[in-house]
């Protein structure tokens, strides 16, 4: 089942700025990995997908609603953090925490200490005097706590430490235990193996691919065959580099990390 569908999707700024003919789906249970610079046009399509720009052409569409349209309905049920958070400054964390409990209805807030928990965020002071990092947590929390089915995230990692980065590794991959259906826009490459089933590539505005990680690598994969002077050398060889012998040669094949493959399609070459 398709609950996330991207079709034909363009918005054309001028000057080759936006998105074009952009497609893109995210099944039920799916974590998919939307990868590209800052300026590919990673945020442009996910303003589309919660309604907040119209398309110019073709379509978005989560859970058979149409983005635009019923865009108030589609954000009540997701769970949602922007690339760039803005929140009320001279709140204090608490209190923002039950502004957005008040606005969903929530009267349990198990969920939301469990995550305060989990990320070790006091969320006494006021939010103008916090960080960087810990303003991303209370994003973080504010998009799970209502345990959605569907999560949008934008960057979510963005300005969190690495023990911290890796908790909410953890948190994704027990989201997808759950079934939960993720669309995760980042540009940490751990965060994206670890976590999606799928990845898609976007330069300049346009998808340059879409497939499984797996699939991608390989797709790139490296065959090297190295010369040792006796058969004995090279089962040696083979058995250290997990490779086959033939004789006195041995075939090796190397698949690549998706930081390298990611710089091949931003114009780096396979030697790079």
């Amino acid at each position: 089942m398709k609950v996330i569908e991207v079709n034909n999707l363009t918005r054309d700024y001028g000057g080759g700025k936006g998105i074009f003919d952009i497609s893109l789906t995210v099944s039920k249970g799916e974590v998919f990995g939307f990868l590209g610079p800052n300026g590919a046009g990673k945020t442009t399509t996910i303003r589309h997908l919660m309604g907040f720009i119209k398309n110019q052409q073709g379509k978005c569409s989560i859970n058979g609603l149409d983005c635009w349209k019923d865009s108030a309905k589609i954000q009540s049920m997701l769970g949602y953090i922007p690339g760039e958070i803005n929140f009320f400054d001279d709140m204090t964390g608490v209190e923002f925490l039950q502004f957005i409990a008040k606005y969903r209805g929530l009267t349990d807030l198990t969920r939301q200490k469990e995550l305060l928990d989990r990320f070790e965020l006091d969320p006494k002071s006021r939010i103008k005097k916090m960080s960087k990092g810990m303003k991303q947590k209370i994003g973080i929390i504010t998009a799970f706590m209502h345990n959605p089915d569907i999560l949008i995230l934008d960057e979510p990692t963005s300005g969190l430490d690495p023990l911290m980065q890796n908790r909410f590794i953890e948190l994704i991959a027990e989201e997808k235990e759950k079934g939960k259906t993720i669309l995760l826009s980042s540009h940490i490459f751990e965060e994206v193996e670890r976590t999606c089933d799928r990845i898609g590539i976007i330069k300049e505005g346009r998808m340059v691919t879409v497939d499984k990680v797996e699939t991608l690598r390989e797709r790139h994969m490296h065959t090297y065959t190295v010369t040792l002077e006796s058969p004995q050398e090279a089962e040696a060889f083979a058995k250290d580099f997990d490779g086959t012998a033939d004789g006195n040669k041995v075939t090796v094949a190397s698949k690549q990390s998706l930081e390298n493959i990611f710089i091949n399609y931003y114009g780096g070459s396979d030697d790079d």
